[in-house]
């Protein structure tokens, strides 16, 4: 009798634990009913109008596209055209100047002298003038070399007449961008009279490294940054990603260090992975884990887990992107979604394997109670 009234308690606590439902089970699981879940037909006003901290989106071949960033597409750079077509170099302080007056070769280079160009040509200095035989000093700073021309051609006429005036910069030494980061020699790079732009600088910096983002590279002007990506530019020939370089400008290649996914729940190998430059998509990332547990996963649980993005008009933690792989054909859906830096791949337990670990948790308690109660019978029945 006795122990039949202790097998009714123990059924009795077995059956309250099934009945308080998945709170006492072990371990993590995604559950979608106390979420906003936005079905297809509903319209924006509906999702608008829930007040949840968590969306969740199915994946679906009709959907996927939707939940993507939009991949940039070859385009021209009107802007960058104008600009480099009517693009003059401007002498600064440090720059040398060689001056030429044809047919008066004593104003050119001094008697006996075979020195370069840059060696006999004429320093801008500090102030930025030059100093001309004849005329004196000569404000340079700020000008093209037609303007230094037209202005020194007019100053001697009071000396020469007609007098056959050509002006080039011998040497660029006054203005300079900087390229950082990751690429093979960092450092700077002239800026000369001929146009240079931001891929322009990269290539001639040794190109990127093999640790490289180059979707984030940034763009520092006057203080002011600018994100540019090169994969758009090089790999989608998006034009408009290219800039034409200024003095003073700093060109920085980040380190794909956060350019990582982290891959979790049933699944063979949970791990940190890193993108490469290519990005990666959901498929790729549970195929790089040796692919979910089939013994133990929920095939219809595969969650990508994203924070919400700070200009989306909905108040949100996070959205939640579920994928039902329960028929294998659908990872190839799976191929069409690309994950962000930062998303959390998570794939469920079934709720077999949930039951499972939570009677595994329970035979220690339950044999220890069967000992007990044994003991307690064989002091009662003691002679």
């Amino acid at each position: 009798m006795f122990m039949s009234k202790t097998h009714r308690s123990l059924a009795s606590a077995l059956l309250l634990v099934m009945l308080s439902g998945c709170t006492v089970f072990p371990g993590s699981h995604i559950s979608t009913s106390d979420k906003n879940k936005v079905e297809e037909e509903q319209s924006e006003d509906n999702q608008n109008a829930y007040s949840s901290d968590i969306n969740v989106y199915e994946l679906t071949p009709q959907k996927v596209a939707d939940y993507q960033v939009k991949q940039a597409s070859a385009q021209a750079n009107l802007e960058l055209e104008e600009q480099v077509a009517s693009y003059e170099y401007r002498v600064g302080p440090g720059d040398i100047l060689n001056v030429t007056i044809w047919d008066h070769p004593e104003l050119t280079i001094p008697a006996g002298s075979y020195r370069s160009s840059s060696e006999s040509g004429n320093w801008v200095h500090a102030d930025g003038t030059i100093f001309y035989p004849y005329i004196g000093t000569v404000e340079v700073e700020g000008k093209t070399v037609r303007e230094i021309r037209t202005e020194i051609a007019q100053k001697l006429r009071k000396f020469i007449e007609s007098p056959q005036v050509d002006v080039n910069v011998a040497a660029f030494r006054s203005k300079k961008a900087y390229v950082t980061g990751e690429v093979d020699k960092p450092g700077q790079q002239a800026i000369t009279n001929i146009p240079l732009t931001l891929l322009d600088a990269v290539n001639r910096s040794g190109g990127l490294g093999e640790d490289a983002d180059w979707r984030n590279v940034t763009l520092t002007r006057n203080g002011k940054e600018e994100t540019l990506s090169l994969y758009a530019l090089m790999q989608r020939g998006d034009l408009t990603q290219n800039r034409l370089l200024q003095s003073g400008d700093i060109i920085h290649v980040p380190r794909n260090d956060t350019q990582k996914v982290f891959v979790m729940g049933e699944v063979k190998d949970p791990k940190l992975l890193k993108m490469d430059r290519s990005g990666m998509s959901l498929t790729e990332a549970l195929s790089s884990v040796g692919g979910i547990n089939e013994l133990s996963a929920d095939a219809t649980g595969v969650f990508v887990i994203r924070s919400s993005s700070p200009d989306k008009k909905q108040e949100s933690m996070a959205d939640i992107y579920q994928l039902n792989i329960k028929d294998a054909s659908a990872l190839i859906i799976g191929t069409e979604f690309d994950l962000k830096p930062y998303d959390i791949v998570y794939v469920t337990a079934a709720p077999i394997t949930r039951w499972n670990r939570l009677i595994m948790q329970l035979m220690p308690t339950i044999t220890g109670f069967n000992e007990l109660t044994e003991g307690a019978l064989r002091v009662k029945n003691w002679p």
